[in-house]
């Protein structure tokens, strides 16, 4: 993304540069270059082409911090744009964001939220709160309030890990920018009824890793049994959700390796994720 212009044939930066001012670069970009937000050129009046749109993204809290995971097919109308986009990003050190909704717009208000929380880090010397980030990217998706009433949606859920409250932490959004936070798990994205109801019967406080990343991998599986926007694990191409946990070591993203197994045992021994519960491991005990 280039900001900056310059205001002379010496090469120098404008002044604005050079002007100590406020802490968010999406504020700077609004006062310098506001023609490179995301939300910014108007479109054309008449009926928006068919784009690449992403679904469904769940994030649950287990014992160590939080844990996102999200499916890797894109869609374009009835038809599947993509195979392997991904739908999981770092916010920063701390923290993740999954998208929902419009891909080509996700990903750039993504990139631009990144920035975002770097920026602040640099200008203050000193990592955003939580809460803080969480209210930015509010900001951030009120911004792009008139594409999302064109069609041009992007729903995000944002997660991390709260350095001061020692605990993981899930925030939903809408179109509007109105932030919530919710409790133990959440799924956004058209599969996210039938991932919610599998996360509702199989989760619990307390998860470890490898059981959270079972829990996840089979609320995604339930979603793709039923949204045909949604991807289960394709173990032919070797295709499996992209999964990553915050905790307080930072962000981290799940290996391929492991994915295999996990999606492995639940095509061997399905409904047997969490400890506790009855199913075929169990049975066989």
């Amino acid at each position: 993304m280039t900001v900056a212009r310059s205001d002379s044939a010496s090469g120098r930066l404008p002044s604005a540069f050079l002007t100590p001012g406020s802490s968010s670069f999406t504020e700077f970009l609004t006062q310098q270059r506001a023609d490179l937000l995301p939300g910014s050129s108007p479109l054309p009046a008449g009926r928006m082409p068919e784009t690449p749109h992403g679904t469904t993204i769940v994030a649950l809290e287990f014992d160590d911090g939080v844990l996102m995971a999200g499916d890797r097919r894109a869609t374009m109308g009835n038809y599947i744009s993509h195979r392997e986009i991904e739908k999981v990003y770092p916010a920063d050190d701390y923290s993740c964001v999954g998208i929902a909704g419009t891909a080509g717009i996700a990903v750039e208000l993504v990139r631009l939220f990144q920035v975002e929380l770097e920026h602040y880090e640099k200008i203050e010397g000193a990592l955003l709160s939580l809460d803080g980030k969480a209210n930015r990217l509010s900001t951030m998706l009120r911004g792009n309030m008139g594409l999302a009433m064109q069609g041009l949606a992007v729903v995000p859920v944002f997660a991390g890990y709260d350095l001061d409250r020692q605990t993981g932490r899930i925030f939903t959004y809408d179109v509007t920018g109105g932030r919530y936070e919710e409790r133990d798990h959440h799924s956004i994205g058209s599969g996210s009824v039938f991932a919610r109801g599998s996360l509702k019967k199989r989760w619990r406080p307390g998860l470890s890793l490898d059981e959270a990343v079972l829990v996840a991998m089979e609320a995604l599986q339930d979603a793709a049994e039923d949204d045909s926007a949604t991807g289960g694990p394709d173990r032919q191409r070797n295709i499996y959700p992209l999964v990553a946990q915050v905790t307080t070591l930072g962000y981290r993203r799940i290996g391929e390796e492991q994915l295999a197994a996990a999606a492995t045992r639940l095509r061997e021994a399905p409904g047997s994720t969490v400890p506790g519960r009855s199913g075929p491991l169990e049975n066989r005990r």
